[in-house]
């Protein structure tokens, strides 16, 4: 599963118009407003890089009120489960 952070500005009045729009496109996984430089932070999660283009430029970009994105492709996924069973290997409870 391939995963892009897509950073996304929008519109001030539409932001949760645009979020709600988003959320419910195939291949968006989870929408956050967010404080920063960016309004909304989307999740999206594919299972080839052609997708994304799909996804992000032929789909997020054209909602209205979306003013421009950034996007971030992540290489690996890190959370407190993987890195407590990492170094947990071996041990007993």
């Amino acid at each position: 599963m391939i995963t892009a952070i897509v950073l996304i500005t929008a519109d001030v009045d539409r932001i949760p118009e645009v979020a709600q729009e988003i959320a419910e496109l195939d291949g968006v996984t989870e929408v956050y407003s967010v404080a920063g430089d960016a309004d909304l932070i989307a999740m999206v999660r594919v299972r080839q890089h052609e997708e994304l283009a799909d996804v992000i430029a032929d789909r997020v970009n054209k909602v209205t009120g979306v003013t421009g994105t950034n996007t971030h492709i992540a290489f690996r996924t890190y959370s407190a489960h993987d890195l407590e069973a990492a170094f947990s290997l071996g041990l007993e409870s």
